[in-house]
């Protein structure tokens, strides 16, 4: 039995899973019905600008790496990445420098799975199993080691994974990082708030993410701010994700403005 199948056959079906929640919301097909249950149940609280959300919080994704490619980035870790889907960071980084190292961190055993399916052979990309709040197991896989040097500059993405943990848990491990990057190196956050939706709907999408592999803690924009502390911020600093570097001749914004995101350097 491999290390993929002896995984997988340890894995609760009975309950719903962050990465297989995404997967549903931008239309992939590695989901199952109890995935598709608590999924089908945010969008009726959220409405249509659910799948409009997760999509700009993707193309944010998208905007944020090609610039740091653009300004001499050249190795990633992608922390919470999720089930590949279009526009994975490899893709977009690759398509600027092919010789890009890119490290995938997730702790749900079906990513792991995919990651190395999809990544084999290409010898600049890895996956690694683990959860961020043991970010010294991340540091510490012979994966990441093998591909990220953090005496240079490096990318470490938290995009749309910190609203899972708790405020200890995520300062803790933001800290974690900045402690060991080298100036020039830079962060990358999207984030969950309550924006414009009401506490009544924000409050019965946490009780549907407290059923699921890991609780929602939405945060307004200033404690957001907090995580970049240390980290100069790149213009226009944190913003709703649709607008972050988007020269788009139309942005459509959602009624709720839910997600924010931001880029900003170690100096």
């Amino acid at each position: 039995m491999s290390q993929d199948d002896a995984a997988l056959n340890g894995i609760d079906f009975s309950s719903p899973s962050v990465a297989r929640i995404y997967d549903w919301w931008l239309g992939g097909k590695d989901n199952f019905a109890v995935d598709r249950a608590a999924a089908e149940k945010l969008q009726e609280l959220v409405g249509p600008d659910g799948r409009l959300v997760i999509r700009q919080n993707r193309d944010f994704l998208g905007r944020a790496v090609r610039y740091l490619c653009e300004t001499g980035i050249r190795q990633f870790l992608d922390i919470g990445t999720g089930i590949p889907t279009r526009g994975n960071v490899h893709e977009v980084a690759h398509a600027v420098d092919p010789l890009a190292h890119v490290v995938y961190v997730d702790n749900d055993p079906i990513v792991a799975a995919h990651g190395r399916a999809m990544l084999t052979g290409s010898g600049r990309t890895g996956v690694v199993e683990a959860d961020l709040r043991t970010p010294e197991k991340i540091t510490d896989s012979p994966t990441t080691r093998g591909l990220i040097d953090f005496s240079e500059p490096v990318a470490v993405l938290f995009v749309s994974v910190l609203h899972f943990v708790d405020d200890d848990d995520a300062e803790r491990v933001v800290g974690y990082f900045r402690e060991r990057m080298a100036p020039g190196s830079h962060i990358v956050i999207s984030h969950g708030s309550q924006g414009r939706l009401s506490e009544q709907t924000i409050s019965e999408a946490r009780q549907v993410y407290e059923k699921s592999t890991a609780a929602l803690r939405d945060r307004t924009p200033e404690h957001i701010t907090r995580f970049f502390k240390g980290f100069e911020p790149v213009s226009p600093g944190l913003v709703d994700v649709a607008d972050w570097r988007n020269d788009a001749a139309f942005v459509e914004h959602s009624a709720g403005g839910y997600v924010f995101g931001g880029v900003a350097r170690l100096v």
